[in-house]
């Protein structure tokens, strides 16, 4: 069972007052994600697959085609009518100090969704946080720092537990490790494959690594110039 459906996705910017110049950012784009499966996507600076993970959070309005999430059509359904759904299709940017706020203890990032969405109460918070720093391995005495105390590879384990919080059915990983040394790479990587192994989340993983995309994905699209031009 598909997870995500995109069809024929179309993203156009459009610039200029007077003469107004197009680009196709996004030129027909369809793919299918299977449950508990990861596609790569493949592609060099300006294919546009930032934008396509982007159009999949609705982070930006794809100008047209399909985007269907568990088999409902959310392509351009208000934010205030999506309901449940944004919280099972979630995002891991290329730098994950733009994800936190910097003036908020690592402890109080990771609660926040637990208290938006009222996934646990009060006195289950703590546990719930631990068992959450657990599935990324990061360390309990970082949860009274503050980011900027951090490294990036335990930034981006903050962010993929605050993602965790929401027990997402999807994710899409923009560029999760291009910021990091090989070794810390290597380190995030597998917590997506043993998240994957145990959660049975479905990743949809972008990179214009080809070695780290082919060690991450069941099946790889290459993208170019906002199109899907070879499957691998």
């Amino acid at each position: 069972m598909s997870i995500l459906e995109v069809r024929n996705l179309r993203k156009v910017f459009t610039s200029g007052i007077f003469k107004k110049t197009t680009i196709t950012a996004l030129d027909g784009v369809t793919f299918s994600l299977k449950r508990g499966s990861t596609l790569g996507i493949l592609g060099s600076s300006g294919s546009g697959k930032s934008t396509l993970a982007r159009s999949l959070l609705r982070l930006i309005e794809p100008t047209s085609g399909q985007i269907l999430m568990m088999g409902q059509d959310v392509t351009h359904v208000p934010h205030h009518s999506l309901g449940w759904l944004p919280q099972k299709i979630q995002i891991i940017f290329q730098n994950p100090e733009s994800s936190l706020n910097p003036r908020m203890r690592i402890y109080d990032a990771i609660a926040e969704p637990l208290r938006i969405h009222s996934i646990c109460t009060g006195d289950e918070e703590e546990d719930h946080i631990l068992d959450l720093i657990g599935r990324v391995n990061l360390n309990p005495e970082l949860l009274f720092r503050y980011p900027f105390e951090l490294s990036g590879g335990q930034l981006q384990r903050v962010v993929i537990a605050r993602i965790l919080a929401l027990e997402p059915e999807c994710i899409v990983a923009d560029e999760p490790t291009s910021m990091l040394d090989a070794s810390v790479q290597a380190q995030i990587l597998n917590i997506m494959k043993d998240l994957q192994e145990s959660r049975g989340i479905s990743f949809i993983f972008i990179s214009h690594d080809r070695d780290v995309v082919e060690w991450m994905s069941d099946q790889i699209a290459v993208m170019e110039h906002g199109k899907l031009v070879e499957w691998i």
